[in-house]
């Protein structure tokens, strides 16, 4: 599987159990996409969380976040890691 890193904007003033609500909605229909989400970080200020997933592809990370309701606005590979 690759890894993607997904980047969502306009969620200014998000607050840490507004991130872990939605990375617990991802955890809760991943396998349903054969998505698994690492990890999540947001910066309340500028409104951008960035989430971390092991995936088939970039549309599997999409359909889940579109089934739960926060849309990715970018979707990144990320091929290389140190």
């Amino acid at each position: 599987m690759a890894r993607f890193m997904d980047v969502h904007h306009n969620m200014q003033g998000i607050t840490a159990d507004q991130l872990l609500e939605a990375h617990r909605a991802d955890l809760s229909i991943e396998g349903e996409e054969g998505v698994h989400f690492e990890r999540a970080w947001a910066d309340p200020e500028s409104g951008t969380v960035y989430c971390l997933s092991e995936a088939p592809s970039a549309d599997a990370v999409q359909r889940v976040h579109e089934r739960t309701s926060h849309m990715a606005d970018e979707i990144h590979p990320v091929p290389l890691t140190v």
